[in-house]
């Protein structure tokens, strides 16, 4: 496996839910300004958290399980790896990273050649609305890399074959004052197993920052593999055992700390203030730890 001409940057993140009415909930609760529904045209459906850094997270349910079931039985990756995530770890959770690319043939054919292909690329388009109902097209080209021994969390690039034409300004600004995703933090009983893979799929390097952690450097954030007991005592808490690899956290950058803690004591939202940082278990509609940072 060898590293990429250049590192691919965090596109965004995709976290399976129950009910997208109890995701909006929690994420609004949490300061977050979600935007209107998507539909998939496979069965899912979604309702994003856009970021000023043009990140963005993905709340995902399956609206339509006839059309998921046809799309599972015709190939399509995306909803097959969700169902299997889904079978794995229940409704809720962070079952994947996405990387920008300009390519997504290419990255499959990296893919193939390293031995962690998840399965054919996709193509598909959907429509888009923005804050104020202007609609416009959107359209992705996928290519998907998943360990062997991983059957549940999957990565894949993600090649916008058409940006949607609608302004997304009013849907990046949020209560809770967040500007960006910052890290990504995966649980590993053994990182250092993972590390070329990491190199392949985010055609990043990736450092051992101490026995049981790895670091990988994108251009716009980190993705962080550590075990469960760096992961107990960073951010106080245990995360599940289900998954050889876990994706278990989330890091955003906020403006500012103090508006962050004031809007979550407001809305009553469970946290731990714990070394400069605002730290949010999971609950139903939030799949994953969230953790909040100063920029």
């Amino acid at each position: 496996m060898s590293i990429t001409a250049s590192p691919r940057e965090l596109d965004h993140l995709v976290l399976p839910t129950a009910a997208l009415g109890t995701a909006r909930t929690r994420y609004e609760a949490l300061g977050f300004t979600v935007s209107p529904v998507g539909v998939h045209p496979f069965g899912t459906e979604n309702a994003c958290v856009y970021l000023a850094d043009g990140t963005f997270l993905e709340p995902l349910v399956v609206g339509d399980t006839a059309k998921a079931a046809e799309a599972v039985a015709a190939g399509n990756v995306f909803v097959a790896r969700d169902r299997a995530f889904r079978e794995l770890n229940g409704a809720e959770g962070l079952s994947a990273v996405v990387f920008s690319t300009r390519d997504a043939d290419a990255d499959h054919d990296a893919f193939v050649r390293a031995g962690v292909s998840a399965g054919p690329r996709l193509d598909f388009s959907r429509p888009f609305v923005d804050a104020s109902g202007k609609a416009d097209t959107a359209s992705f080209r996928l290519a998907f890399a998943a360990e062997a021994a991983v059957p549940g969390t999957f990565f894949f690039t993600c090649e916008r074959a058409n940006a949607p034409k609608v302004d997304r300004s009013a849907l990046q600004a949020h209560a809770n004052g967040a500007r960006r995703i910052a890290a990504v933090v995966a649980c590993a009983d053994e990182s250092g197993s993972h590390r070329k893979f990491f190199e392949t799929v985010a055609g990043a390097p990736v450092a051992a920052q101490s026995p049981g952690r790895l670091e990988v450097s994108l251009p716009n954030a980190a993705i962080t593999v550590e075990d469960g007991a760096g992961f107990a005592a960073e951010f106080g808490l245990d995360v599940p055992s289900s998954s050889p690899l876990w994706l278990a956290a989330v890091v955003f950058g906020v403006a500012s700390l103090t508006q962050t803690e004031n809007l979550l004591r407001a809305n009553v939202i469970e946290f731990d203030h714990r070394d400069n940082r605002l730290i949010v278990p999971p609950a139903p509609g939030q799949g994953a730890v969230f953790v909040f940072e100063e920029l």
